[in-house]
């Protein structure tokens, strides 16, 4: 295998035009800024990305926008302006990748900043739009953010109890899932273009995100005739026992054993004659009787003093089971902080603060940047000298027509 070059970055040398907001689009270009990216972050005066709005802010920063927009160059314009959009035109001739999250694809497209439009004076562009429910759907006009998504691809449907409402994950489970297909898709298309040359368009849908996480729920109906109707089964699985929320002496703790792991189940428990008992004999019986199948697991853990005991005997049977932790678990968690799960980063106006870590463990990249996320405008004297050429005089004469905009302390 050919050695890495440890100190060159993955994408260095790609530049990405970044017109996105909040998270589902924001999510894709900061996975990207990781990696090394040239990000330029569009932002529309005077609030700039709406995400600088979301909660936890302290002293007008926002924590949500700072995990988000980490490594990119913030440009600051009044799109009500023509100046301000031929700024962006010009930018877009000279970049690798478009990513956009705005709600209707007329809001670029008026302003001649879709695909479309930005190919003629760049034929290879890549150009990424992310949205709810994908451009071409008859809900494409429809406003949505993460939880309509989760709404209508279904995953509502199936989380809870059943015989209580449908319950949202309250992490942002339709934005983050979007980013991080939206990330790997561009990866394609670059690879597609590196043998090509052709750029292209991708239309990246967040309820169809979701829906492609339902592992089973159309085809298990189709093929039991109607008998399997998917539907939120609470803390067991409808199909799969035991697979589920278990009370423990400390907390909760999460089983899932297949086929494969059930003699391991019954060897864990003591309980070898659970292997024979009709109940129990297959999958298809041990699911139709799953809650008399938890009762008898709760009433082992019962004996218990500690949580840790009984994973140390699932682990010792090779049982699949996990405790279940907050996201505040992980601070101290030895797995968590083996992965560098947790990081703390810098930033300028907020000091040390928690976020999640990168989840790719890049072998030719081992050691991610040191980056920090701009205050709305930061760069926009940098970007218009470096990447359009203009002068000191002709950048300050865009402050005083109102077309550029800063603000340092947000």
């Amino acid at each position: 295998m050919k050695k890495s070059d440890h100190g060159k970055k993955i994408l260095d040398g790609c530049k990405v035009l970044d017109l996105t907001q909040y998270l589902a689009g924001a999510g894709v270009t900061r996975m990207m800024a990781e990696l090394g990216a040239d990000i330029v972050k569009v932002e529309i005066s005077p609030i700039g990305d709406p995400g600088r709005l979301l909660p936890a802010v302290k002293d007008e920063r926002s924590g949500f926008f700072v995990q988000h927009n980490r490594g990119k160059k913030s440009l600051c314009l009044d799109w009500n302006k023509p100046e301000a959009l031929e700024i962006i035109k010009d930018l877009a001739k000279d970049v690798d990748i478009v990513a956009e999250n705005f709600g209707r694809a007329e809001i670029l497209k008026k302003r001649g900043l879709d695909y479309e439009s930005l190919r003629k004076t760049n034929p290879d562009l890549i150009y990424l739009s992310v949205s709810v429910f994908g451009r071409d759907t008859p809900w494409n006009k429809k406003p949505g953010y993460d939880y309509i998504a989760q709404a209508a691809s279904g995953i509502m449907h199936m989380a809870g109890e059943p015989d209580r409402p449908p319950a949202m994950v309250w992490s942002a489970l339709g934005d983050s899932n979007a980013a991080v297909h939206g990330f790997c898709s561009l990866g394609y298309a670059l690879y597609h273009r590196e043998r090509t040359g052709e750029g292209q368009y991708i239309d990246l849908s967040m309820t169809d995100c979701l829906f492609h996480f339902h592992d089973n729920a159309l085809e298990a109906n189709f093929l039991t005739e109607g008998e399997f109707v998917p539907k939120r089964y609470g803390a067991h699985h409808q199909l799969l026992t035991p697979a589920g929320t278990f009370k423990s002496p400390e907390g909760y703790i999460v089983v899932l054993a297949l086929d494969l792991q059930w003699k391991n189940v019954c060897e864990c428990l003591g309980r070898l004659d659970l292997m024979t008992d009709p109940r129990f004999e297959n999958m298809k019986e041990r699911a139709e009787n799953r809650l008399q199948l938890a009762e008898i697991i709760e009433d082992w853990m019962r004996t218990f003093k500690t949580d840790e005991e009984i994973l140390d005997r699932f682990e010792t049977h090779r049982v699949p089971a996990s405790p279940v932790l907050s996201p505040l678990d992980a601070h101290d968690h030895p797995n968590f902080k083996a992965r560098e799960m947790v990081r703390w980063v810098d930033d300028p106006l907020l000091g040390k603060i928690p976020i999640p870590g990168f989840p790719w463990k890049f072998g030719a990249q081992p050691q991610l940047p040191d980056i920090v996320a701009p205050t709305l405008g930061e760069h926009n004297s940098e970007i218009l000298s470096e990447k359009l050429g203009l002068d000191t005089d002709e950048v300050e004469a865009l402050f005083e027509r109102g077309v550029l905009f800063s603000k340092d302390t947000y």
